[in-house]
């Protein structure tokens, strides 16, 4: 019996799969070397940071008019996202704490990420917005406290002192709480993070406007963001960079 003709037809599905590949690699080469000309134009940059599910990715989307990944799911944003402006850079950075669907150990890598990326680029990271559950903070700062653990939100906030960069805090959620309660709760608020009180952290008594803490109660859902973007301006104006006004709603 003879042997069967050997076939010499092209193997077209290697070879597809050889040129999407190459096409890829093509691709992200071409988009990290245009991350990395992007990132050597920057010289400001303004960071959203907060505990997950908080809010900074719809609070910026509002902010800006750009389209921010959102989701429901605590830790939907796992990376940092960037909006570029010339040489302006808006950074959304991931959640610290719970993500659902995520081990420990990755959001301990997570963590660590956020605080390498802040040490690396501190030259250049004028201002950070820390975002919190203005209704949530107080219970879950006493939760943590009963614990005898360091309520991660002031962990941030001293790691932000410590980085000399300034801070404002955007208490979000401020459309679930009585008109009648706001001044108190953002007084207790700003008492926690270590404004308005002595050196025993006994209160002094002033209200959440007098204590020197920059703090914006806003609703991201509801649209009303107008504290904070007077606070950006008035830093953007000490910074004289009244030129960056023009990229906010």
């Amino acid at each position: 019996m003879s042997a069967p003709p050997v076939s010499h037809k092209p193997k077209h599905g290697i070879k597809r799969k050889h040129n999407l590949a190459k096409l890829k690699s093509r691709q992200k080469v071409k988009t990290m070397e245009k991350i990395e000309k992007k990132n050597n134009a920057v010289t400001f940059e303004v960071i959203f940071v907060g505990r997950s599910n908080v809010g900074k990715s719809t609070l910026l989307k509002n902010l800006t008019g750009r389209n921010v990944r959102t989701g429901k799911r605590p830790g939907v944003t796992l990376k940092p996202t960037h909006l570029y402006f010339d040489d302006f850079l808006i950074t959304d950075m991931p959640g610290f704490g719970f993500m659902s669907g995520v081990t420990k150990e990755k959001s301990e890598d997570v963590k660590n990420n956020i605080v390498q990326y802040i040490e690396g680029h501190a030259d250049r990271i004028m201002l950070a917005v820390q975002v919190i559950d203005g209704p949530a903070f107080v219970e879950i700062t006493e939760r943590w406290d009963s614990r005898d653990e360091i309520p991660i939100d002031l962990e941030l906030h001293d790691f932000l002192e410590e980085m000399e960069i300034t801070t404002i805090i955007a208490a979000n959620k401020m459309d679930r709480v009585k008109e009648t309660e706001k001044d108190e709760l953002l007084t207790e608020i700003v008492e926690i993070f270590g404004y308005g009180t002595d050196e025993n952290g006994e209160s002094t008594g002033v209200g959440w406007k007098e204590s020197g803490a920059l703090v914006a109660p806003v609703s991201a859902r509801g649209g009303d963001i107008r504290p904070l973007i007077s606070h950006l301006k008035n830093e953007f104006h000490k910074m004289k960079r009244d030129d960056l006004f023009k990229h906010f709603n």
